[in-house]
């Protein structure tokens, strides 16, 4: 007997899953580079989106959980003492316009395959991973010091992509 990959049971197609699988982790990526921060302030806010991605793995949405869990296997454990690597997008916009149309789509996706509480629950778990990396380390000041917890850009895409999500 040949076992099922877990998205069947949601009714996914491969292709649907790689997305919602992908996304998570964009999110962390482009919420960082929407201000560059530096290498010692980016790690900061990829271990903060990592630890938020795998917290996902106990919530109450099935969706969520199983989504966390597939990310954790393939990038590493945050509870295990496991980093992401630092990833400094080219085109850092560019980056971010791609996350926010591909939000669209995995928002239309949930609206179209999924309850409300599920499609919710993720929806509201990326602004989460955001939220988390964005206020991770200040942006500006002196040598750490002073600067503003979440800079206008960071705000700005936070807030777009909340927007997007409907969440």
């Amino acid at each position: 007997m040949i076992e099922q990959p877990a998205y069947t049971g949601f009714g996914f197609t491969d292709e649907e899953w790689g997305l919602l699988v992908g996304l998570p982790q964009s999110v962390l990526t482009a919420a960082s580079a929407a201000e560059s921060d530096g290498t010692r302030r980016t790690m900061a806010e990829n271990a903060a989106g990592l630890e938020t991605i795998g917290a996902g793995r106990q919530s109450a949405s099935p969706l969520v959980a199983a989504v966390a869990g597939e990310i954790v296997s393939r990038v590493g454990d945050p509870e295990a003492g496991e980093e992401l690597p630092v990833i400094a997008p080219a085109d850092p916009q560019a980056m971010i316009d791609d996350v926010l149309v591909r939000a669209g789509q995995a928002a239309a996706l949930l609206a179209a395959k999924v309850d409300e509480g599920e499609s919710g629950a993720y929806r509201h778990w990326l602004v989460e991973i955001a939220e988390q990396v964005v206020t991770a380390a200040s942006s500006g000041g002196i040598l750490g010091l002073g600067g503003d917890v979440v800079s206008d850009s960071e705000r700005r895409f936070r807030d777009r992509l909340s927007h997007v999500l409907n969440d």
